[in-house]
């Protein structure tokens, strides 16, 4: 999930200011976390706690017990984490739900949706699996078709990137199954605006993410597209680390912007997806 960190930071100073341009300094002093690395990061910590708290033996194909308690263990870890950082760019609604005594999905086609999801991506080990978790983590708030189709296509392309599928492969996956990608990055870089809805991102930074020759290349095309950078960043370099994986120097330098709780999960998640073997609720 380090790749949607980075593009969260990297985006963070240009989301109301745009920088259309793959020349810029990655990092600066006003860099920031935002809330699409928290609530990537609380999505993680969801992962690693079902799966400690999970006394199943995973016989079955679909172990409807763990899904039940992932989607807890989300929501749990979304409020949790997230009311510890109050300020950190919240949309209204889902502000609201971060700190609501009952919280229930608000029909939201927004881009969080997808900008949270990459650990989906990272843990699955089918494209189906990645379907049905991708649907667990988004529907507990962004439960309108085009926002679990956002973060759906998002975890399909990272899981298909993880997995060895080439660009072309990728490409055509998402263009028959999500989006139309029947544009390049060069074209609709004067005129893209500003968006906040999964439709109006995703398709956008996926194609980044196929134009890009490495992983700061992505993230410096994410940037250049404008709109809403941080979260449009994060997704592509959460597809990204996927493919490319994440030099050492990047990486280092982002994890100085995390306070010692997002890092110590960080750390955590590592260790969980290093010793994981086998799938997360299917088996192969």
């Amino acid at each position: 999930m380090i790749g949607a960190i980075i593009g969260d930071i990297v985006g963070s100073r240009f989301e109301f200011n745009n920088h259309r341009s793959k020349k810029f300094e990655l990092f600066s002093d006003d860099c920031q976390v935002t809330d699409d690395s928290i609530m990537t990061i609380a999505v993680a910590k969801a992962m690693i706690e079902t799966k400690k708290k999970e006394e199943l033996s995973f016989e079955d194909r679909y172990n409807y017990e763990s899904y039940a308690l992932l989607e807890k263990m989300t929501i749990k870890y979304m409020q949790e984490i997230g009311r510890k950082h109050p300020y950190c760019g919240y949309g209204g609604r889902f502000g609201q739900w971060v700190f609501s005594n009952n919280p229930k999905p608000y029909n939201s086609f927004g881009n969080g949706a997808a900008m949270r999801i990459s650990p989906v991506g990272f843990i699955a080990t089918s494209e189906s699996e990645v379907c049905k978790l991708s649907e667990i983590v988004t529907s507990i708030t962004h439960n309108h078709e085009e926002g679990i189709k956002g973060a759906e296509a998002t975890a399909v392309a990272l899981f298909m990137a993880k997995h060895g599928y080439t660009k072309e492969e990728i490409r055509d996956k998402i263009s028959k199954n999500y989006y139309n990608l029947d544009f390049t990055i060069d074209k609709i870089r004067n005129t893209y605006k500003f968006n906040e809805t999964c439709q109006g991102t995703v398709p956008q930074a996926i194609e980044a993410f196929l134009e890009s020759t490495s992983f700061e290349d992505s993230i410096r095309i994410a940037i250049s597209v404008g709109g809403d950078s941080d979260t449009l960043a994060a997704i592509t370099g959460s597809i990204a680390e996927a493919y490319y994986s994440v030099p050492d120097d990047i990486k280092n330098k982002a994890l100085t912007y995390l306070d010692s709780e997002l890092r110590s999960i960080y750390e955590e998640w590592c260790e969980f997806v290093g010793n994981e073997k086998g799938g997360f609720y299917e088996k192969e």
